[in-house]
């Protein structure tokens, strides 16, 4: 495993299985400090690596370094400085928003009336200082939501684990809680949040790990995803002459309509390109990088259509 002083989390070969199920396999990554987005469909792992980053469970091989402590030999350490956000409702609904949050503060060790004032304090944060003195059972899924993450926050936790946090948020709640996940990094809190919606994270995060069906498929900055050797050329007249010249060098050309895009663009690319419409009296409308989405490279690398 390489040095894991700068890295928030650190993993090297986990692999967990659930009997014959493999969940995690073999996944080794680093995630540095900042937000950064656990990336994948239902049932590619996300929750069970969240699980045992905190000791909640061991996996069947490899090993998880939270915070520079080991999650399987010492599990108080890494959840003494973490957070932890469920997917799944775990509130009380006979206690109100207030007596709960303060609760789950003196469990992380405050003092009762520092747990109080703490909890008071967060709530106001997530949006729910008028709701504090309310049931959670009369809460919506919104204001839930916001309960989970306050609970999860209220004692200044280093790091931060959100498992789906936008679970069941309608677009306005949606954004609202993105907001406050960026708030979280603004503080300087390290967040790492799963969720299968890729726009969420390329607005949120400066670093993704994306997993497909147990397995790594990419861990790195969200930052020059889009940044590829593709150009879109757009050009002024006839399109199937230059297509076909580019074919008869070996190039594989898309078109459509008056754009074409070329993978792998080196230098001759370019020359080819300048004579090739020159040759045929083509103009250049424009000529730019192809950018790519998040969810374009985990198609790509998943092997999805």
């Amino acid at each position: 495993m390489q040095s894991v002083t700068a890295a928030v989390v650190a993993t090297e070969g986990l692999t967990h299985n659930y009997g014959e199920v493999r969940a995690l396999d073999r996944v080794s990554l680093e995630i540095p400090p900042g937000i950064t987005g656990l990336v994948g469909a239902n049932g590619a792992g996300k929750t069970t690596l969240l699980r045992i980053l905190l000791g909640l469970i061991h996996p069947t091989a490899g090993r998880a370094i939270v915070m520079g402590h080991d999650a399987m030999t010492d599990p108080l350490s890494v959840r003494s400085r973490s957070g932890y956000m469920p997917e799944n409702n775990c509130l009380p609904k006979d206690q109100t928003a207030a007596d709960f949050v303060a609760y789950a503060a003196e469990l992380a060790g405050l003092p009762k009336s520092e747990a109080r004032q703490r909890a008071s304090e967060t709530l106001f944060l997530v949006g729910l200082e008028e709701e504090r003195f309310r049931f959670l059972g009369d809460f919506s899924t919104g204001m839930a939501q916001r309960v989970k993450l306050a609970q999860a926050i209220v004692h200044g936790p280093e790091l931060v684990l959100l498992d789906e946090p936008n679970s069941g948020l309608d677009p306005v709640g949606r954004e609202q809680m993105l907001d406050l996940i960026r708030r979280l990094g603004a503080f300087g809190i390290n967040v790492i949040f799963s969720s299968h919606v890729l726009s969420d994270i390329e607005e949120t995060c400066q670093s993704v790990v994306l997993l497909d069906g147990g397995h790594l498929v990419r861990s790195g900055p969200v930052e020059g995803l889009g940044d590829t050797s593709n150009i879109t050329i757009e050009l002024i007249g006839h399109v199937e002459p230059f297509i076909a010249e580019l074919r008869r060098h070996g190039l594989d050309p898309t078109a459509h309509d008056q754009q074409v895009v070329l993978a792998n663009a080196t230098d001759e690319v370019f020359d080819l390109v300048r004579d090739t419409t020159a040759a045929l009296g083509l103009g250049i409308l424009r000529m730019t990088p192809a950018t790519r989405s998040l969810e374009d490279e985990f198609l790509t690398r998943s092997g999805g259509e």
